[in-house]
């Protein structure tokens, strides 16, 4: 429970903590499996409180998404969560990059630069070149 009141836990994270406190693993998991049917534990609710954090810190969809498939959460409720957010990923792009560089990339080497720490956030190709070349956000 203390775990659960600091923030949000996957249910893999959470068994995982459990197991490294000295509890074995089937219990763990029907631990986590009870704390889920209760309520206090839910991968949905932490797959959007993840998100959420992850926007604020300017981070885009590729990062967000391979943090949590590598948390163990399910696919479609990535997907789902992602879509539902309401982000826009390339005005984020293109806020990431003016707070990081002031403005726009001036030869080669300076877009490469930009467009390697816009990617390593995770933004795919389409919404860093949108971001580098200044183009508005779609409708």
């Amino acid at each position: 429970m203390r775990l659960l009141a600091r923030r949000e836990h996957g249910a893999r994270e959470l068994a995982y903590k459990l197991e490294q406190r000295g509890i074995a693993g089937e219990r763990a998991a029907e631990v986590v499996g009870e704390l889920a049917q209760a309520g206090w534990q839910s991968d949905a609710r932490y797959v959007q409180s993840l998100v959420r954090t992850r926007i604020a810190q300017g981070f885009g969809p590729l990062r967000i998404e391979a943090e949590l498939e590598a948390a163990g959460v399910a696919a479609a409720l990535i997907r789902d969560t992602l879509a539902e957010c309401g982000a826009d990923w390339r005005e984020l792009a293109a806020a990431i990059q003016a707070r990081k560089f002031g403005r726009p990339p001036q030869g080669a080497a300076e877009w490469q630069k930009q467009y390697r720490h816009l990617a390593g956030r995770g933004f795919d190709a389409g919404q860093i070149r949108s971001a580098l070349k200044g183009e508005p956000p779609e409708e």
